[in-house]
């Protein structure tokens, strides 16, 4: 076999190469990322020098520029403009501190010192004129802040800060110029590992691609043809001693032994197709398919026997079948005979059922009159009862004229009254009043007339609800009997229908017994029937059993 190195030492090797130069780029953006920092810091610090130099230099000029103005005005805002820069703001010494604290060089430390000194120097000289200034002569105090001495001392401070500027500007500046090439070359080196980084990963790529990916496709394809059944289909790749290649010797050997095994298995098919049975099923079947060549040789050994039986059984069916042809015919004459007394019973039982039948009619139309009956009382019962509710309807109507007649009489009993007041009254009138009680005496009149009537109708009245209330109890009575009669009637119904329900399933019973004898006349001639074709058929067995022994005859068994 072939030697070859493992993909998986590969894919290490690969991967290591990888994560190296993934390493090398994080560094480098670790590295890119202090120098940005240090650039902004050196950028940061230039603009903080310069400012503060500025600061400086300005604040000096100020000083400068406020004294002279003092001297030539003699304006107190001046003045004390002066002294708060001198005093409060200090300015100069704040801008020195600052740029000290940043970080200057000797030369630059030096230039300031020398600024400083001169700069002390012209203070006697500002002090005198702003002096004289406040004492009104400021002339003399125009020369003293114009004068030469310190026209000349100015002169060398501007000097010296113009170059003090010039030296901080370009030694910032080389910081600056130095960091931003450590910057690009840092940057250069970040795109080369970014590039190797590409690099790698499409070796890796390529390299995973044509010694896994494509083997592992192939092997795919070739399996999935395995696992169809086609184990004829080409496979190009060749083994070696990688992973790789170990699997596809696996799969050469495995196409090889399943080949074999089914080799084997179509030989030994063939020959029992043939009729031969006296094989013997080879040892080398090996792991999960040696059930295979145990099923083989218990097929093998079952056919043997089965065969074996099948001849046995063939001579018994041919000497069984020819008992079964006797048999057969002694069965049909039974059959015969049965059919017969089957048929007079019919008859029979059909004779019956229309008797039964007929009562089942009569017993209906006796449930139909029932029925009618039940109902015709029923409807009476429901005129009684709404007879008693009129009745009653007249018995709370007397109740209620009798209630009316009471007020009449109250009526009738209060106008006498009325009339016989009247009447005293017209009876103490005198002469006057004569005619008054004529009138009093006929309203009297009519009143004792109109209570009597009342009480002749309350009379009449009392004995209406008398009658009434008898002839509620006479509707009640009524309504009682029609409704035990109705009751009677129901239970005759039900009785009715109990007798029609039990003719009706005697027919059906008797029709059911009819329908069972028809059917066992039909089985019996079926019977008949089938017992002269057992015995033909009795016949064809026999002569069945006979050509099945002569085709078992041709296998070639293992023992006889």
């Amino acid at each position: 076999m072939k030697k070859s190195m493992n993909q998986s030492t590969l894919i290490i090797i690969l991967n290591g190469i990888s994560v190296f130069v993934l390493l090398l780029m994080i560094f480098s953006l670790l590295i890119y990322h202090n120098a940005n920092k240090q650039f902004d810091i050196a950028m940061e610090k230039r603009f903080e020098l310069t400012y503060n130099a500025n600061r400086f230099m300005n604040a000096s000029s100020y000083l400068t520029n406020e004294a002279r103005a003092f001297a030539a005005t003699a304006n107190q805002e001046h003045y004390d403009n002066y002294w708060n820069e001198v005093n409060n703001a200090k300015n100069r010494d704040i801008g020195v501190a600052t740029m000290q604290e940043i970080g200057i060089t000797q030369q630059e430390q030096q230039m300031i010192n020398d600024m400083s000194s001169l700069s002390n120097e012209l203070v006697p000289l500002e002090e005198n004129a702003m002096k004289e200034a406040q004492q009104g002569q400021n002339q003399i105090a125009i020369d003293y802040v114009y004068g030469k001495e310190y026209s000349t001392s100015i002169a060398k401070i501007n000097s010296l800060k113009q170059q003090f500027l010039d030296t901080l500007d370009a030694r910032t500046a080389e910081e600056v110029k130095s960091l931003d090439l450590e910057r690009n070359i840092i940057q250069i080196f970040m795109i080369f590992t970014l590039v190797l980084v590409g690099v790698m990963q499409f070796l890796n790529m390529v390299i995973i691609r044509k010694r896994i990916l494509r083997p592992v496709l192939a092997v795919k394809n070739q399996m999935t043809e395995i696992s169809q059944g086609n184990l004829s289909m080409d496979f190009p790749l060749q083994s070696d001693t990688s992973e790789m290649g170990l699997l596809i010797a696996s799969i050469h050997e495995t196409k090889r032994e399943l080949k074999k095994y089914i080799k084997d298995i179509d030989t030994k098919l063939a020959e029992m197709a043939k009729g031969n049975m006296s094989l013997t099923v080879a040892n080398d079947y090996r792991g999960e398919f040696l059930p295979i060549q145990i099923a083989m040789g218990e097929i093998l050994n079952s056919l043997n026997d089965a065969l074996y039986h099948i001849n046995d059984t063939a001579e018994n069916v041919s000497l069984q079948s020819k008992k079964m042809a006797s048999s057969a015919e002694v069965l049909s004459n039974g059959a015969v005979q049965q059919a017969a007394t089957v048929e007079q019973l019919s008859q029979g039982i059909q004779t019956i059922a229309n008797q039964v039948s007929r009562t089942s009619s009569d017993a209906n139309t006796a449930k139909d009159c029932s029925i009618e009956s039940t109902t015709q009382l029923e409807i009476c019962g429901e005129k009684m009862k709404s007879l008693t509710g009129a009745i009653e309807d007249i018995a709370t109507s007397s109740r209620q004229i009798a209630g009316i007649i009471k007020t009449i009489e109250d009526i009738a009993l209060q106008t006498n009254l009325l009339a016989l007041n009247a009447a005293v009254e017209a009876a103490r009138a005198g002469e006057a009043g004569k005619g008054f009680v004529v009138v009093a005496n006929e309203v009297q009149t009519l009143a004792s007339k109109s209570s009597e009537s009342a009480k002749n109708i309350t009379k009449l009245i009392e004995e209406s609800v008398r009658l009434v209330k008898y002839g509620t109890f006479l509707s009640e009575e009524t309504t009682s009997a029609l409704s035990s009669v109705v009751s009677s009637a129901q239970q005759t119904m039900q009785i009715v229908e109990g007798i029609a329900d039990s003719a009706a399933n005697q027919a059906e019973s008797l029709q059911q017994l009819t329908q069972g004898m028809e059917q066992i006349s039909t089985i019996i001639q079926t019977n008949a029937t089938t017992a002269e074709e057992s015995a033909l058929f009795a016949k064809t067995l026999d002569t069945q059993a006979d050509e099945l022994k002569n085709s078992v005859h041709r296998f070639q068994l293992k023992r006889q």
